[in-house]
């Protein structure tokens, strides 16, 4: 117990320590939230994992590989799919970002469709959708002191505890915003996902390890088995599960935002490329393990603490304490990302929407809500505690999130399409995935198992272009939306946010896409009922 426990706290002093060596007083709001755009790709690329993987996944996702066997990797296929899907979002992003000072998510949206309303809706899906993570964040926490004290310490306790962490670090992240976030998240994923990586590859390869790869040759029949290949589930369960994960990638606030945070298009791109091999090397490791374990019977009795319980079998106290760490390290850093994120849109896209405020009021605000956003986490975690299959909270997330992809891709990449049209199509799909929620969290068994993310995510951009049709652009529209296109395509944008050279509206734009919208052009054209214009 004091070994883990004095483990922990050796760690967090690091982290401690990190952010008072890097400590400095951010000049604006853009400083606070974005870290003035001026980070390289590893930062930015680490960032990107800690905001992609939390704690949790020690806990509830390798607690699923235990039960359902290859059905794990599911998060494998969504992460690599869906981080691939940022590296082509991510020009048009940073590139708008820079020309207009853009920190948020629905800071873009608003600027793509002109409309306060379409920023409000987009932030207000965001923070709801951020809300079970910072939950299931919180609940790991609690599970590394409660495992961390041999289970000396009740609930509350560990919850409480946790939570007490969580603010101190929230000092420093409320006094730093994004440049404290990215510095120590570097520090964090290193233990997270780079020590984690290793000791699952020893684990494999290690002769004695009770998890090594002899053991993938010997599972037993129902851990080779995926949703909808027999049992209770329909043929579209590991399809739906896959791709809200892979449209969802595109949406998640904490990611997006690290967009941002990069100093040039270059450095963005690179990051995605070094996440997708920091955040699928991992996964795919740890996956790999956890099956290899489901045989331990300690392991199958308890699942969600199963990680710990195979490190503490092979490697002792040391091992187990380093296994913790681990867990403690992805949980702060994704809690500190979700915050920031959440706490961030509150002040400026929902509130800063109502009243103008200054940079200064900005901050002030968004530290507010950021305390207020752990307290109230916190307190949900208390109560769902030991609810069985943790991920499904993680899973109803995604439902509400995908809902933005609609609006925020074809608005990068088409140039028609108008606020009326986001406004109606994200609204519909959300309220559509949220009511079908309540009434099936899991999955629509009478639709093979469609889930209720994915008949909004029908639904919602049907809306958009059916709208988009009736509702035609107005010719200063066609110019504004223009001008952004150009802004986009251009190669590099100056400190000032000024364009040094300028290229073709389509130029970074995927094969594709481009042929898309050709056809949509021509069919416009023909029609004259979709304000679609080329450069």
């Amino acid at each position: 117990m004091a070994i883990q426990l004095s483990m922990i706290a050796v760690f967090f002093l690091c982290v401690i320590a990190i952010l008072y060596v890097t400590k400095k007083k951010s000049r604006s709001f853009d400083d606070y939230a974005v870290a003035g755009r001026s980070f390289g790709p590893w930062y930015v690329a680490m960032c990107y994992v800690n905001s992609w993987w939390p704690g949790t996944v020690f806990i509830s996702f390798a607690g699923l590989t235990v039960t359902s066997g290859v059905f794990g990797f599911y998060g494998l296929a969504y992460s690599t799919l869906g981080l691939a899907f940022m590296y082509f979002i991510a020009t048009r992003a940073w590139r708008w970002g820079k020309r207009y000072n853009l920190v948020t998510q629905p800071d873009l949206l608003k600027l793509r469709y002109d409309s306060r309303a379409v920023g409000v809706i987009c932030s207000i899906i965001g923070v709801i959708a951020i809300f079970p993570w910072t939950v299931l964040g919180m609940q790991a926490l609690a599970t590394v002191f409660q495992i961390a004290s041999n289970g000396s310490w009740a609930l509350p306790v560990c919850l409480g505890v946790g939570l007490a962490v969580i603010l101190i670090r929230q000092i420093w992240t409320v006094q730093m915003g994004m440049r404290g976030l990215i510095y120590t998240d570097m520090f964090q994923g290193l233990f997270a996902y780079v020590v984690a990586a290793i000791v699952c590859v020893y684990l494999l390869v290690a002769p004695s390890s009770p998890a090594n790869w002899g053991q993938l040759s010997q599972l037993s029949e129902s851990l080779l088995r995926v949703p909808g290949d027999g049992g209770s589930y329909g043929p579209m369960y590991l399809f739906c599960s896959v791709f809200t994960g892979v449209v969802g990638a595109l949406c998640w606030p904490m990611s997006f935002v690290r967009i941002y945070t990069a100093k040039d298009v270059r450095s963005v791109k690179r990051s995605t490329n070094y996440a997708i091999l920091i955040a699928g090397g991992f996964y795919a490791l740890l996956t790999l393990v956890m099956l290899a374990a489901a045989h331990i019977p300690e392991v199958a009795a308890n699942p969600q603490h199963g990680w710990i319980t195979l490190l503490s079998q092979y490697g002792g106290v040391g091992l187990a304490g380093l296994g913790l760490v681990m867990i403690f390290a992805g949980s702060i850093g994704h809690i500190d990302g979700s915050v920031q994120a959440a706490g961030t849109q509150i002040a400026n896209d929902f509130v800063g929407e109502r009243r103008s405020l200054s940079d200064d009021q900005k901050t002030r605000l968004s530290k507010i809500c950021m305390v207020a956003f752990v307290l109230l986490s916190a307190i949900v975690a208390y109560f769902t505690n030991g609810m069985s299959r943790l991920q499904l909270l993680a899973q109803m997330s995604y439902q509400g999130i995908i809902q933005i992809a609609v609006p925020l891709f074809l608005g990068l990449f088409f140039k028609f399409g108008n606020k009326y049209a986001a406004i109606s199509g994200m609204s519909s799909g959300f309220v559509i995935a949220a009511v079908l929620t309540f009434v099936f969290p899991d999955d629509i068994p009478a639709l093979g198992s469609l889930t209720s993310g994915v008949v909004g995510l029908v639904v919602n951009p049907a809306v958009y272009l059916i709208v988009s049709v009736c509702v035609k652009q107005t010719d200063d529209e066609k110019n504004r939306v223009e001008e952004l296109f150009r802004v986009a395509s251009t190669k590099r944008v100056s400190a000032s946010g000024t364009d040094s050279s300028d290229s073709g509206a389509e130029s970074d734009m995927p094969e594709v896409v481009k042929h898309i919208e050709r056809v949509v052009t021509e069919a416009s054209e023909r029609h004259g009922v979709i304000g679609v214009e080329h450069a």
